[in-house]
């Protein structure tokens, strides 16, 4: 099997894939192949489908009705994954994302959640004073634009359409993806030029 994240009581890991695999519920094989892709998720796959909505109108269409259809289209596995939605940024309305009671995050598309975003200081004030955590990541929000706090579920996870940056028109996909970070993804911070 894949080695488990650090932290995990190994022996207490042990008898739990014994005992699933003891009631031919999974295998080691298969549970080793789910934290492989696990451990293969990086930013770059949400990047890659951001670069992809912005100058692709079908995929954004797909992405905005249905974000784990337009994950597997991307690539990315989605097996087990709960739902994801996506929250578009527009000139209006500004989305972060938190989970408020843990650490729910779309890890099929963005890696591990960084510590930061499991933390207890950042979960409670970015519902609080969103505005004063978004200044301290050095995005500055309009004060006429709308801040929208979206609590990421168990049961239904969330990521971010940054809006698209001036000045990257004509960019291919690869070079826009290039610019848009992990952070833009939840909303902490914008695409930068």
């Amino acid at each position: 099997m894949a080695s488990p994240p650090s932290g995990v009581n190994l022996a207490l890991l042990d008898k739990l894939v014994a005992a699933l695999s003891a009631k031919g519920l999974v295998t080691e094989a298969e549970i080793a192949e789910r934290q492989a892709i696990t451990d293969r998720a990086s930013p770059e796959i949400g990047a890659r489908m951001v670069a992809r909505a912005w100058t692709d109108p079908d995929y954004y269409a797909l992405l905005m009705r249905d974000g784990k259809a337009a994950a597997e289209a991307a690539g990315a596995s989605m097996a087990g994954a709960p739902e994801l939605g996506v929250l578009e940024n527009t000139p209006k309305q500004h989305h972060l994302v938190v989970c408020t009671l843990c650490s729910c995050y779309p890890r099929a598309l963005l890696g591990y959640p960084p510590g930061w975003y499991k933390s207890f200081a950042y979960r409670s004030r970015a519902v609080r004073e969103p505005r004063a955590v978004l200044a301290e990541w050095g995005t500055q929000i309009p004060d006429d634009m709308e801040i929208r706090v979206v609590d990421s579920t168990a049961d239904y996870r969330w990521m971010v359409l940054p809006m698209r940056p001036a000045g990257t028109e004509g960019w291919s996909a690869e070079k826009l993806a290039s610019i848009i970070t992990r952070d833009a993804l939840v909303g902490v911070a914008v695409p930068r030029v």
